[in-house]
């Protein structure tokens, strides 16, 4: 019975060409074309998991219920080109497989969104610093070469956007979800301004701390546990504003309230600049990276984001595509990761090495197949009529 809704599930496949080898040692070809991927059940699979398609595909590769040879991208590529993708009589399996990496969302309150923050970001700063660089940038880096490692485009990241924020010696800059601190470290010892780094995350708190304090800036840093809804605006004015890899975070009902508050915490002609994925499409979010991976994310499209600016009279500066630089940071990432397993294991079960390496693997390929994207949008309060024309500067090689 189960095998009878897969195959026919499979074909439903009307271009490409997919493989898949079933529990009982028999292969099947689907598609009018050569196969690129190939999908591998090791077991037969529970009728229940059938229930939910998105989690139950991602939950059968992380409990080594099937493989799959092949590059993900080409599985995204053919579930694009067929979809929809469903079974009629029984009204499951709508997508197979592609929505099980795709996108990050649900809606939180404050409260949701701390603990939705420490269940990702508090795993370890030990296991996070497996695989990042020694900069603990977990964003997209900036690949000025093919050639770049990880942590010089890492850095050449950090310093892309600093440079963009056109920052000022004794102004004042807020870091939104500032991570484990390397930005506004740097911030403060090339510009010499004035920074405030917020997270919800204990253990990057924990780590940025002692970095600042080792680094002896403490008189020019300072670093709170706060939801940055929670910033006193008559406290807390800024010069510049920003947010790398937040903006995912904070659900798709506090879009808005978001731009409220930058606006409330941005002088008049401030600058911020958002560093986002973007969604291609407004798309719901699937349910295995919402339960495994980024619990109350949602990833906005273009529009939704643009939307919002006039609300607040912010004004776009200067919009720049990254997508290829994160593909080639997850890329270094998944590498990382797989050459760090002895100690990964150390720590976490099987179950969690085959969730991680399906999310870091799968992020990739949504990039890749230009359904995901990275946007670094920079923006002001209001017109301001002195920068300079162009952004040669910006990209002048240091």
């Amino acid at each position: 019975m189960k095998k009878t809704i897969l195959e026919s599930v499979f074909q439903s496949i009307h271009h490409g060409g997919l493989k898949v080898r079933y529990w009982d040692g028999s292969e099947s070809q689907y598609g009018t074309s050569e196969p690129t991927f190939k999908i591998i059940f090791n077991k037969e699979p529970l009728l229940s998991d059938l229930s939910d398609p998105s989690l139950a595909l991602g939950e059968f590769y992380m409990d080594g219920i099937i493989d799959y040879e092949g590059e993900l991208d080409k599985l995204l590529d053919i579930m694009e080109m067929n979809k929809p993708l469903n079974i009629s009589k029984q009204g499951t399996m709508k997508k197979i497989f592609t929505t099980a990496v795709k996108n990050l969302v649900s809606l939180a309150d404050k409260n949701e969104q701390k603990s939705n923050i420490q269940a990702h970001y508090d795993l370890g700063n030990d296991f996070f610093s497996l695989w990042l660089d020694k900069t603990m940038c977990y964003s997209c880096a900036y690949f000025k070469t093919p050639q770049d490692s990880l942590y010089k485009a890492q850095l050449q990241k950090i310093d892309l956007i600093l440079k963009k924020l056109r920052l000022e010696t004794g102004q004042k800059l807020l870091d939104i979800g500032c991570g484990w601190g390397s930005l506004i470290i740097r911030a403060v010892e090339k510009y010499g301004v004035k920074a405030l780094g917020i997270t919800l995350s204990e253990e990057q708190y924990a780590s940025v701390t002692n970095r600042i304090r080792n680094a002896g800036l403490s008189s020019f840093i300072d670093v709170k546990l706060v939801n940055y809804l929670d910033l006193d605006c008559s406290e807390y004015q800024f010069d510049r504003i920003v947010s790398v890899g937040m903006f995912e975070h904070v659900g798709k009902e506090y879009l808005a309230r978001y731009m409220q508050k930058v606006n409330d915490l941005l002088l008049p002609k401030g600058i911020s600049l958002l560093h986002t994925l973007i969604n291609q499409q407004e798309v719901i979010t699937n349910p295995w990276v919402r339960k495994y991976i980024f619990p109350g994310g949602y990833i906005p499209s273009l529009r939704e984001t643009y939307h919002l600016f006039p609300e607040y009279d912010f004004r776009v500066i200067h919009d720049e595509s990254l997508r290829m630089h994160y593909v080639k940071t997850l890329e270094y990432w998944y590498q990382n990761f797989t050459q760090q397993l002895d100690k990964v294991y150390q720590k976490f079960d099987e179950r969690f090495v085959r969730m991680w390496s399906l999310y870091l693997q799968g992020a990739a390929a949504i990039l890749r197949t230009g359904n995901l994207d990275l946007h670094q949008i920079l923006f002001s309060k209001g017109p301001i009529n002195d920068l300079p024309l162009t952004l040669t500067d910006i990209y002048v090689q240091d």
